[in-house]
């Protein structure tokens, strides 16, 4: 069954490989109606193209294009009053000839609607109907049968990812805006500012370079990160002192000052720096703290992160 199971990826993988090879114009005619359009996109598909279509606006909505999903059974019966002048509308239909699709294509012609067509049918009613088409490349299913729909969706569900984050890199979507439509859950823990999660009226544990390892000590010890910081005259950051460093320095403890123990160069990070780009730094340098400054280019210590403080709570 394992087998099994991987040749079903490998038929769809190379069907993606073969869908990105067959992009052209229409491609990017589709992507300037996304970017261009007024109003919102509404999606419509039936069956599995319909679950698709769902997660495709739910991908828009999140990347810069607001969007909605209209289910086309539901259209006849009083929904097509969703659909607005101004509005866009992408269709998902693989055959291209969903019968329930025909009344909503009918309501956008009379409100002058665009309309992108993703689909297989080349020549189908979706295709004939449509501003623009975006074809399905000719791939088997990798149901056994041929028939549940497999293959195609997934074609379907990757070209709408394409297309929202072409129309997000197209209207320059900052990591800012995406932060405001992700508050939740891991993506908005890991896109909120450092700030956020240490106080700016915190003591600070710093020394001068001549204080005592004793000091030093103590300084680390009331703070109780394990950790302190060494400024010169001007209060700017010029080492660090971890308690890897006493250790090593165990045998000089009687005579070394801040100075001879510190690390130099430390590594710091900006307030307005993201907690996922603190944690790639911590990673990166193998370390668990980081005096926080008010800029990039500052040296003033502005607050000191420890891995402890960055708690995932979603």
């Amino acid at each position: 069954m394992v087998e099994s199971g991987a040749s079903v990826i490998r038929a769809e993988a190379a069907a993606l490989t073969l869908l990105a090879e067959k992009l052209d114009h229409r491609f990017a005619e589709a992507v300037e109606l996304l970017v261009q359009t007024p109003g919102r996109v509404v999606l419509a598909g039936m069956g599995k193209s319909g679950h698709i279509a769902r997660k495709i606006a739910a991908t828009l909505s999140a990347t810069g294009s607001a969007a909605y999903f209209l289910h086309p059974g539901e259209a006849s019966h009083g929904d097509l009053g969703m659909l607005r002048e101004g509005d866009l509308l992408l269709l998902l239909s693989n055959s291209g000839q969903t019968a329930e699709i025909a009344a909503v294509l009918s309501h956008a012609e009379r409100l002058k609607v665009p309309a992108i067509a993703i689909t297989a049918g080349a020549e189908s009613m979706v295709a004939r109907r449509s501003t623009v088409t975006l074809l399905l490349p000719p791939c088997s299913e990798a149901c056994p049968e041929g028939i549940a729909p497999t293959t195609s969706t997934t074609m379907m569900l990757a070209l709408g990812d394409a297309l929202a984050v072409s129309a997000m890199r197209k209207r320059g979507i900052s990591r800012t805006q995406l932060a405001h439509w992700h508050p939740g859950g891991r993506i908005g823990w890991g896109m909120q500012t450092i700030k956020a999660f240490i106080g700016e009226s915190e003591p600070l544990p710093l020394v001068r370079a001549d204080a005592s390892a004793r000091d030093v000590v103590l300084e680390m010890t009331s703070f109780g990160k394990g950790v302190a910081g060494v400024v010169d005259a001007e209060g700017d950051l010029i080492g660090v002192i971890t308690d890897g460093d006493l250790r090593r320095a165990f045998d000089r403890m009687l005579i070394a000052v801040a100075g001879d123990i510190m690390s130099r160069d430390p590594i710091t990070i900006a307030k307005h720096a993201s907690v996922d780009d603190a944690i790639a730094r911590m990673q990166q340098n193998k370390i668990t703290v980081l005096f926080v400054m008010e800029t990039e280019t500052s040296r003033r210590p502005w607050g000191l992160l420890h891995i402890h403080d960055l708690r995932l709570n979603v």
